[in-house]
């Protein structure tokens, strides 16, 4: 039985947009650090619903972490993870 009801196979420009999102909290003056701190956890969660599975508990949980900590926001994890789940098709 999975863990993951939510069944959305997500394509390249989605994974780039999520990715684009995490960056976008440094073009906005004084939002920054601040926005990570919202955006980190919604993102871990957005993650791990959109990969499910391990991959996607253990990737949720690594970018949120990336998306915490300051200076890592240019790590594209959402494209990443698109690239290891459709290797080899």
């Amino acid at each position: 039985m999975s863990t993951n009801s939510f069944s959305f196979k997500p394509n390249l420009l989605f994974c780039i947009i999520m990715d684009a999102i995490g960056y976008f909290t440094y073009a906005l003056p004084g939002l920054g650090e601040f926005g990570d701190i919202i955006w980190a956890p919604l993102s871990g969660f957005i993650f791990y619903k959109t990969f499910g599975g391990t991959k996607g508990l253990i990737g949720g949980i690594l970018n949120a972490i990336e998306e915490a900590l300051p200076f890592t926001d240019f790590i594209p994890s959402f494209t990443i993870m698109y690239f290891i789940q459709n290797k080899g098709k």
